[in-house]
């Protein structure tokens, strides 16, 4: 069987993996659909197996990195889901107090790409915290598929809680300067915009290819850095009338476009990833948390 490229595959069946994974399709629906596209030796088996994150091979931070100090840790959110764990995250050789990012994971718990992102994070210079939403339930169980059915039996509300107590657990933690911000993906992306809109001293926030908050607009402080997939028109939908509310009430903000990239651009471990906008994004995002965490 030949090693199928991003090249070979018809935009259409990105389209059916996004609606997949965001719970529009279930799997027998999403692979009928991607029979359709199963030509000569691209087979269903082959399509699935491309699509799926790869977990081995994909990551950028080595999780025993002699340059990092990174334990999972438990803190308490009583709105929320109570005991949560989470990995906390900074470089090992800091001197002096460090701004706070709390990492938010996308629809299916924390990950080994949200892991290795928040490690990313610290060796960037910071101290980060990326809790697991599913801690009520097990904690992510090690496959997306079943973190997703898990995450779908949270409240939404409560999820959010999870959140804003950690955003409070790095704010007071003794390796923090009182300055925290927050970046998100996907769900977490979502996230990031109503701590924005809930968190009234939050320092910063980066939704990447986030849900929009309709209400309560004018109740932001942060100064926000938004990421969009340029191919991604099931969020895109949403940003005209946010960013009429953001100029409305004179909000500060900056927002890119990724031309030609799908939804998830940034997530290393599948074929959706983008490493030219990918990297671009994240130097943007790393510099804005300088500008505002320091």
């Amino acid at each position: 069987m030949r090693m199928l490229k991003k090249e070979d595959i018809k935009q259409e069946v990105f389209d059916l993996y996004d609606a997949y994974a965001h719970n529009k399709l279930e799997r027998r629906q999403f692979v009928e659909k991607l029979s359709m596209f199963a030509v000569g030796s691209v087979t269903v088996p082959a399509l699935l197996s491309f699509l799926m994150p790869d977990y081995e091979s994909t990551l950028l931070i080595d999780k025993n990195d002699p340059n990092l100090d990174s334990e999972f840790i438990t803190y308490d959110s009583p709105k929320g889901g109570g005991a949560i764990k989470a990995l906390l995250s900074k470089p090992k050789d800091a001197t002096q107090k460090l701004g706070g990012i709390v990492v938010v994971h996308e629809n299916r718990g924390l990950n080994p790409y949200i892991e290795d992102t928040a490690r990313r994070a610290a060796l960037d210079g910071f101290i980060t915290i990326a809790p697991d939403a599913l801690s009520p339930l097990g904690g992510y169980p090690g496959n997306d598929d079943a973190g997703r059915e898990m995450q779908r039996k949270r409240d939404s509300g409560e999820m959010l809680q999870d959140f804003i107590a950690a955003y409070e657990y790095l704010k007071n933690h003794e390796d923090c300067n009182g300055n925290v911000g927050v970046v998100g993906f996907c769900f977490g992306g979502s996230i990031s915009n109503m701590m924005a809109v809930n968190v009234p001293d939050l320092a910063a926030a980066v939704p990447f290819y986030g849900g929009q908050p309709t209400e309560e607009i004018d109740n932001i402080n942060a100064p926000l850095l938004l990421h969009y997939a340029g191919l991604d028109e099931r969020i895109n939908g949403g940003w005209p009338e946010y960013e009429a509310k953001l100029k409305e009430f004179n909000k500060e903000y900056g927002v890119f476009f990724y031309p030609d990239v799908n939804h998830g651009f940034h997530n290393t471990t599948t074929p959706r990833y983008d490493k030219e906008a990918a990297e671009l994004a994240w130097s943007r995002t790393i510099a804005f948390f300088k500008e505002h965490l320091s």
